[in-house]
């Protein structure tokens, strides 16, 4: 049986949930301690240049959620990822760069998954896929009812680019408090 996709059913307030709490969770993973970052929304992701996606799915019995980190596998991306693993570009190595990136994901939707699991029950995450960017531009075909693109500017960092896409099963509606946005790095989740 297929599933029935509601485009109208992410309320507004749901909506602003979730972008918050995956800004959240992208200052705790992809921006270095000793760094601040700026996170913007655009627009039109034809802007959006780089040539690889890795791909995580957090689903719900309500939501599918994918979250996209698109990249390009040039020195800079090497640079702040090495930097991020405390680790040289040398030692890194190109598996080491996509198990980097991968990672970095990881990270981030662990951390988003667990803060959306203070809302809606029974939480499964994928493991991280490495696709190529133009299956982007079918983004609109999944038949999402939010869909985000966001810019992360940092100090000596090249900007990243992040998508988020909600598929609603049944009505979402949920807020997220000033006092549930506070950065929660440095916890330890064990499975």
């Amino acid at each position: 049986m297929e599933a029935v996709i509601l485009e109208e059913s992410i309320s507004a307030s749901a909506r602003e949930g979730f972008d918050a709490l995956l800004q959240q969770s992208l200052r705790a993973s992809l921006v270095p301690s000793d760094s601040s970052a700026e996170i913007v929304v655009i627009d039109d992701v034809a802007t959006i240049d780089a040539k690889k996606m890795v791909v995580l799915t957090i689903s719900s019995y309500l939501f599918r959620l994918m979250v996209m980190f698109h990249f390009t596998p040039d020195a800079p991306t090497r640079e702040h990822f090495a930097r991020l693993g405390r680790t040289s570009v040398a030692e890194m190595g190109e598996q080491g760069f996509m198990d980097a990136i991968a990672e970095c994901g990881n990270l981030c939707c662990g951390i988003f998954n667990r803060e959306l699991g203070r809302f809606f029950p029974h939480l499964g995450m994928s493991t991280p896929n490495v696709i190529d960017r133009q299956c982007a531009a079918y983004l609109q075909r999944l038949n999402c009812g939010h869909i985000r693109h966001l810019a992360i500017d940092m100090p000596e960092a090249p900007r990243l680019y992040v998508s988020l896409c909600v598929s609603a099963y049944d009505t979402l509606d949920f807020a997220v408090s000033a006092q549930e946005q506070v950065d929660t790095t440095g916890e330890l989740e064990l499975f």
